[in-house]
């Protein structure tokens, strides 16, 4: 395990607490250089959507935890916030709690699909269905309808990002 995955075990541990207690979810937090600035994330949310002042407060206590623990040699800027719209699916709980919504889906290379007029194509973005998944697969559908018979079935190492479809 590396230092990044160490601090983002860490920092996890001391903000699940602070969030369980509110009755919110721990989405995810990482933990990323930008430019030459670190920064740690964590992203929360809760039923109904998380507010500008629930983020400022496990902001609060999650700092003077890190404070007190002091294992991030590096400056860094804290953020906690909401994951927004286009959410990444990382997590088995957010693949389960998304099982039947649409998704945006980025390969790390393409596949041939077929368009609507049934011409083969190569793809390496689009949207669909999650209909099911496993440890190694994704089960997906180009029609909320589809049944299993019609679901495309990808190895997960294959997908690049999936996540909740946000159209504008």
């Amino acid at each position: 395990m590396g230092a990044r995955e160490d601090y983002e075990n860490r920092t996890e541990a001391l903000i699940l607490p602070l969030v369980e207690k509110r009755k919110f979810e721990l989405v995810d937090v990482e933990y990323v250089k930008e430019g030459s600035t670190w920064y740690l994330r964590a992203y929360i949310d809760k039923e109904g959507g998380i507010t500008i002042n629930d983020c400022e407060d496990v902001s609060r206590e999650l700092s003077e935890l890190l404070d007190r623990e002091d294992f991030i040699p590096d400056a860094y800027i804290l953020e906690v916030s909401s994951p927004g719209l286009g959410r990444q699916l990382k997590k088995e709980k957010d693949f389960q709690r998304n099982i039947g919504k649409e998704v945006e889906v980025k390969l790390y290379k393409a596949i041939e699909l077929y368009d609507e007029k049934g011409k083969a194509v190569k793809e390496k973005d689009f949207f669909c269905w999650l209909k099911n998944f496993d440890k190694e697969k994704l089960y997906l559908a180009f029609d909320e309808q589809d049944t299993e018979e019609d679901y495309l079935e990808l190895d997960r190492k294959e997908v690049a990002i999936i996540r909740l479809a946000v159209h504008f």
